[in-house]
């Protein structure tokens, strides 16, 4: 499963913007450090072509694929060097596939700011993105004291290491975080080893007001500048980053609605959806992930896997039998069966194609695996 971790100072809206993701009842209140051991929790997909998949098949159980959210404690400056436990936090994120970080945009006086200045999410990126290279970079030192020690060896691994792990310190130190550092394959696969908190993709979430919020949606994600949203949005851009507007406030409100009254109330506002199913689906594209379906036996379900997935790993997501043993797939495009309304006339039709091990599997391809062992 595929799992993002929270991030941002303390103060931000990170755990309301959790409970709301989960339903769940993470502790959230106005001081520093609410926030003790990382809260985990599993956040169904929004899909609506599964839903149009599963009303075509009608299973006895449809299943959205999900994704693990990690919140941790607000990081403070210093969280590098173990500042407010900031060491032991930073270790519940590293082997998260990308990074959430939280952003305050909204002014309220009730609510105390870490900083205690006035909002600033620039300054507040930068606070964070600065622990993290921090926390990177003596990571990496004592990478290369080892590689320092074993150069004695003779191997060359060694040696290439060192020359890899002293030249991504340099990028760190100059302000660069690694996943934006130039490296060949041989190279990325080595720090990709390393678990470094600066190489995982980010999003940037920015917490706004309601009021915020509902403007920025009917303005199609079109802000000033001069907004602290837009500011962020703008430095977002920049690095090539996502970024996305949320009330965290709001959406844990709708929470406690049930589906119909809740999507009222986003249409009433003027809304297309909730931040929620936005932030989401942002972050199954900041990890480039795409989505397949089974509909074998009684339960329909959803998959998500990397861009690119050849066929026989894509059915090692479901079962690591179905890869070793894997023979073909029979594939159709989700939209095709729905056009159809099953699978036994795309057979008459001709349209199901048999797939082999070289295939990549497409987003919205439905699948039935065949294999033996």
């Amino acid at each position: 499963m595929y799992s993002m971790g929270i991030i941002g100072l303390p103060n931000v809206g990170k755990s309301t913007l959790f409970n709301a993701l989960t339903q769940a009842a993470a502790a959230a209140a106005n001081y520093p450090f609410c926030t003790i051991e990382p809260n985990i929790g599993i956040v169904p997909i929004p899909d609506e072509r599964l839903n149009q998949v599963g009303a075509v098949v009608q299973p006895e159980k449809l299943t959205p694929a999900t994704i693990r959210f990690v919140d941790i404690a607000g990081l403070v400056r210093g969280a590098s060097q173990g500042e407010g436990l900031g060491n032991q936090f930073l270790g519940h994120i590293r082997e998260a596939d990308a990074l959430v970080h939280v952003i305050r945009c909204f002014a309220d006086d009730n609510v105390s700011h870490v900083e205690g200045s006035a909002l600033d999410p620039l300054r507040d990126l930068e606070i964070i993105q600065t622990e993290l290279l921090l926390a990177d970079i003596q990571r990496l030192e004592k990478i290369k004291e080892k590689a320092m020690r074993f150069l004695k060896t003779g191997e060359d691994r060694y040696k290439e290491e060192l020359q890899v792990v002293e030249y991504v310190i340099e990028q760190l130190d100059g302000g660069r975080p690694a996943r934006n550092i130039p490296l060949d394959e041989n190279q990325q696969k080595l720090v990709k080893s390393w678990l470094l908190l600066t190489s995982l993709p980010m999003l940037y979430c920015a917490n706004v007001s309601p009021e915020q919020f509902t403007d920025i949606m009917i303005s199609g994600n079109h802000v000033s500048s001069d907004s602290p949203y837009g500011q962020l949005h703008a430095l977002a851009k920049a690095e090539g980053a996502s970024c996305i507007a949320i009330a965290a406030q709001l959406e844990a409100e709708l929470q406690e609605l049930d589906d119909i009254e809740r999507q009222e109330f986003l249409v009433e506002l003027g809304i297309p959806s909730s931040g929620l199913d936005r932030l989401v689906q942002a972050a199954y594209r900041q990890l480039d992930l795409i989505t397949f379906y089974t509909i074998k036996g009684p339960e329909t379900r959803a998959w998500i896997i990397p861009r690119g997935t050849k066929a026989p790993q894509a059915a090692g997501k479901i079962h690591s039998d179905m890869e070793r043993g894997f023979i073909r797939a029979e594939v159709l495009e989700a939209n095709r069966l729905i056009d159809l309304g099953s699978f036994s006339k795309a057979r008459e039709e001709g349209v199901l194609r048999s797939e082999g091990k070289d295939y990549e599997v497409q987003d919205g391809d439905v699948m039935l695996i065949r294999f033996n062992v």
